[in-house]
């Protein structure tokens, strides 16, 4: 992995003014295709079609980029007008591979709506902005490092794509555009993620087309994505250990989950620890395993209370048995599903326009981010990619106070280790007509979460809060800690 996709994967996931009053969008024609699991799982049959917009909308006769779209038609013969368009998270996800991978969390709003499918431009089917960079598995990558890699992918891009045009300023036109052409004249909206983002800025300018909206891990407005990020994962990642403590079964198997956190930090700053076999194919693969890698897994483990459950183990056989070999093996596991579903260049486009240049305005901590797991070079990071990424044209309003009279539901986990409940709390100050939902023990994205799909198609029903039950969630608990390979205990 390369030093610039190793900051994103630690940092993830999150001007000029865009043309307004943009050209009738014409007819789009859809077709029936597949829209296929990442891990090739399931097919799903969906129509697809194409939808061909200006790169630089200021120019409209010059590079024209093909918009990826799918829809997934409704069950029911008397389906409802409106449909629901899910918008992925990153940024740098495709909306149909994300869609492809929890497709059953929107079995229920199926029943009755159709739900659309757009791959955000840089993205998926979207003239993705992907830097294929050979992995880079030697520790630390100095700031130079850094910059010479993230030139190398606008290298690689430069002949296909002027990334400056890949903001959520000008996505949610391109949504807009879908809208009209796919003939609806109102829409609902979920946004997972990044996404809540896009969402809130397509409700800010298209509310009258807007019926309701679900905010999934929510980003607010007027918050940057990077400068909390460390502390937010460092406090997810003491909420699981604390969870575990609380297990009879955890706290009975591994003792102090927290201590083997810390005695494996301390490690780790010492030095680093030699692998030598690859977990995915078996092969002789030696690389040294540091406190670089030892950063990217606990926060990616941390998004799902399924990978959370590993936590104790991983960290209860290094710290006791000095065994880094399962630590490493979900390293590598993560991060290559990480590379796999990220488009990197969309997410430097969309990062270092409309975040980095809030930097240095932003009351930023760094003693505070110097004593957690991710530490400073997180944000230091993205810093260095955005002196080098070119910036895009972003809306005055984007980080604007929102108000809206559109109904919102806002989902969160009390562990997500990137977007908390206090953003959620943030964000619903916009809304007139909202419900927050808070998860205890779970993490990033609620969608696969015990009865939230009955609360989603509920909500999506009614295009209200009222009455909402939402008394289930009560009962939802996390997957319980493993306390050996063989999983849980019965």
């Amino acid at each position: 992995m390369s030093p610039a996709r190793r900051v994103i994967a630690l940092g993830i996931l999150l001007c000029a003014g865009a043309v307004r009053g943009a050209p009738a969008a014409p007819a789009l024609v859809l077709a029936p295709c597949e829209l296929e699991h990442p891990q090739r799982l399931v097919a799903l049959a969906a129509e697809c079609g194409a939808l061909k917009v200006p790169e630089n909308p200021h120019e409209p006769g010059g590079r024209q980029i093909t918009l990826h779209i799918a829809r997934v038609a409704a069950i029911s013969r008397r389906k409802q007008p409106d449909p629901l368009f899910v918008l992925a998270g990153g940024p740098g996800a495709a909306a149909t591979t994300f869609y492809a991978s929890i497709a059953g969390a929107f079995a229920r709003i199926l029943r009755e709506r159709d739900i659309v499918l757009v791959d955000q431009r840089g993205t998926g089917g979207s003239n993705a902005l992907e830097c294929h960079d050979s992995e880079d598995l030697l520790g630390h990558a100095t700031k130079a490092e850094i910059e010479e890699s993230t030139r190398a992918c606008l290298a690689s891009l430069a002949a296909r794509a002027d990334v400056a045009y890949y903001t959520t300023s000008l996505a949610v036109q391109d949504l807009e555009q879908v809208r009209a052409a796919l003939g609806y004249e109102h829409i609902n909206l979920y946004g997972a993620s990044y996404g809540t983002r896009v969402a809130q800025h397509y409700l800010r300018h298209f509310e009258a087309h807007t019926r309701s909206v679900i905010l999934d891990g929510v980003v607010p407005v007027a918050q940057p994505v990077g400068p909390t990020t460390a502390i937010d994962a460092e406090a997810a990642l003491a909420n699981i250990l604390q969870r575990c403590a609380g297990e009879a079964a955890c706290s009975a198997r591994f003792g102090d989950a927290a201590a083997d956190y810390h005695t494996v930090r301390a490690a780790l700053r010492l030095s680093t620890v030699p692998i030598v076999r690859d977990p995915g194919t078996g092969d002789d693969r030696s690389f040294e395993f540091g406190s670089d890698h030892l950063a990217s897994v606990l926060r990616l483990l941390s998004y799902t209370s399924e990978y959370a459950a590993l936590l104790p183990l991983l960290l209860h056989a290094a710290a006791i048995h000095e065994d880094y070999a399962p630590l490493a093996a979900q390293y590598l596991l993560v991060e290559r599903a990480y590379a796999q579903t990220i488009a990197v260049g969309m997410h430097n486009s969309v990062v270092c326009a409309e975040d980095a240049p809030l930097f240095a305005a932003y009351r930023i901590d760094r003693a505070r981010l110097a004593a957690t797991y991710l530490g400073t070079r997180q944000l230091d990071g993205l810093e260095s990619v955005c002196r080098v990424w070119p910036r895009g044209p972003v809306d005055a309003d984007l980080h604007a106070p929102l108000t809206s009279g559109v109904p919102a539901l806002l989902l969160s986990g009390s562990d997500d280790p990137v977007t908390p409940p206090a953003g959620a709390h943030e964000a619903a100050r916009a809304f007139t007509h909202h419900l927050e939902v808070v998860l205890e023990g779970f993490g990033h994205g609620q969608l696969t979460a015990p009865c939230v799909d009955r609360i989603m198609a509920q909500f999506v029903a009614r295009a209200s809060v009222e009455t909402l039950d939402v008394s289930c969630v009560r009962a939802a608990r996390p997957l319980p800690f493993f306390t050996s390979l063989n999983g849980p205990p019965p």
